[in-house]
């Protein structure tokens, strides 16, 4: 990468001198005699350079006030700004603005070469972060949740009006693979929080004893095993959004501290004794029925009522299999491009069978399934024969009997959802008859029944 600077001098000999020294150096320099100049190459985006050397009092005004609408207009670069005489007001402003030094003139070559070369590598720093946040943006607009259905184009217009809303919480329904993580990082891509981290976690891979230390950090320590400062995740987000995935999942007791946390907007370390400020975008998700939670007492009603002021519930694939049309060439041509395939065609007869299954695991299903099928085809006719797909939802029990299939398109959840609903249509709809076939409790199936959201159904 080149090393670009930017200097903004109005006088011409040190103007001159500076950009010489610069180019025998090997920066690639460019000379702006005045701000306006400036403002043209830097807000017009005609030049962008890792770092800036401006004079600070130039005849057409201050170079702090360039500064601030560099900054206002998310321009990455480090500042360096130089003056003939020390101002206390003027410094404490370009430090607050982010300016990476404030010198006195005359400033021996020897220091101004060190404090650029220090610039210049943050400057490809911030650079760099720019050029990523950027292709993040493009990535995760709310375009890219793919479908032409009804029910995936009112998802895309609520992902548009969130992204564009400063909300503080939201909560992400689903069933499993329904795309709760890509709908968390569109809401951060596309929102004002862009610049800022995601930081994403899921709830049901935390050890029930460490959960505090993750989300809430821990000073040195702190419990057995804690041997220096711990950041958490809450303060890892900061300026950005904490993405807590399988939420259901949190201990209830964290329940009550992540809650704290929220409406306080300021956390403590385990072993901590000052409060740490907060300012974090939390997107939380679940493919539990929460309420049914709440009602169970397996989850707090002050922190569900407090996270779905903002709510977003993701269809499943069996309500948009419309959409089949557009996520199957999409998904084929990714996999194309990963395994060097060249698969092209897809026969009548695969699209019967892909829009008669009912495709339980949602999208992740559907993409696991192209996968296979692009990974083994031999042309460019799409496999039929590795779809191995039921024509539709697993069949009804025949006699005593429960068919599932073993041929990696259900997980073992979506099997155990399955038996759950069989032996309830088998007693009818009754719990107790359906756990007595079960083998099971009551309390235990109704727990399955609430979870799985049959008694919906």
């Amino acid at each position: 990468m080149t090393q670009s600077l930017l200097i903004i001098e109005d006088e011409p000999l040190l103007g001159q001198e500076l950009l010489r020294h610069f180019r025998r150096e090997g920066w690639e320099v460019l000379l702006s005699p005045s701000l306006e100049a400036a403002r043209a190459q830097l807000l017009g985006r005609r030049f962008e350079p890792q770092a800036v050397l401006s004079d600070m009092s130039l005849p057409d005004g201050n170079a702090l006030d360039l500064l601030e609408e560099v900054r206002n207009a998310q321009i990455p670069g480090e500042w360096v700004i130089l003056t003939g005489y020390g101002s206390v007001p003027d410094s404490v402003r370009a430090v607050k603005l982010g300016a990476y030094d404030f010198l006195e003139k005359p400033v021996p070559p020897a220091r101004l070469d060190l404090v650029l070369a220090g610039a210049l590598r943050s400057g490809r720093a911030q650079v760099r972060l720019a050029e990523q946040t950027a292709d993040e943006t493009r990535r995760y607009a709310p375009a890219r949740y793919l479908g032409e259905s009804e029910a995936a184009q009112e998802v895309r217009e609520m992902l548009t009006r969130l992204a564009q809303v400063p909300f503080s919480a939201l909560l992400i329904g689903g069933e499993t693979g329904t795309g709760k993580g890509l709908a968390a990082r569109i809401l951060h891509y596309a929102g004002p929080r862009a610049d800022g981290p995601l930081v994403e976690i899921n709830c049901a891979a935390l050890p029930r004893d460490l959960v505090e230390g993750e989300l809430f950090g821990a000073e040195a320590g702190a419990y057995t095993g804690a041997k220096g400062r711990r950041r958490g995740l809450l303060e890892q987000a900061a300026g950005g959004t904490l993405f807590l995935d399988e939420l259901g999942e949190l201990p209830l007791e964290s329940q009550v501290k992540l809650l704290k946390a929220i409406e306080d907007k300021r956390v403590r370390r385990l072993g901590g004794e000052r409060e740490i400020e907060l300012d974090v975008q939390l997107v939380a998700a679940s493919n539990r029925d929460l309420e049914s939670e709440v009602r169970e007492g397996r989850f707090r009603a002050d922190l569900y009522h407090r996270l779905s002021v903002f709510r977003l519930d993701l269809p499943a694939l069996r309500r948009r299999k419309a959409d089949l049309r557009q996520l199957v060439p999409i998904f084929i041509a990714e996999f194309n491009a990963k395994a060097g395939r060249r698969v092209r065609e897809v026969s009548d007869a695969a699209w019967a069978r892909l829009e008669a299954h009912d495709w339980p695991g949602n999208v992740r299903e559907l993409r696991n399934v192209i996968e296979r099928c692009v990974l083994f085809a031999e042309d460019e006719q799409f496999p039929l024969r590795w779809l191995q797909l039921s024509g539709g939802e697993t069949p009804p029990p025949s006699g005593d009997g429960l068919w599932l299939p073993l041929d990696g398109t259900q997980s073992l959840e979506e099997m155990e959802r399955a038996i759950v609903a069989a032996a309830l249509a088998r007693a009818e709809g009754n719990v107790t008859g359906a756990a007595r076939l079960l083998k099971s409790t009551r309390e235990t199936l109704r727990y399955r029944v609430e979870k799985f959201g049959l008694g919906r159904e």
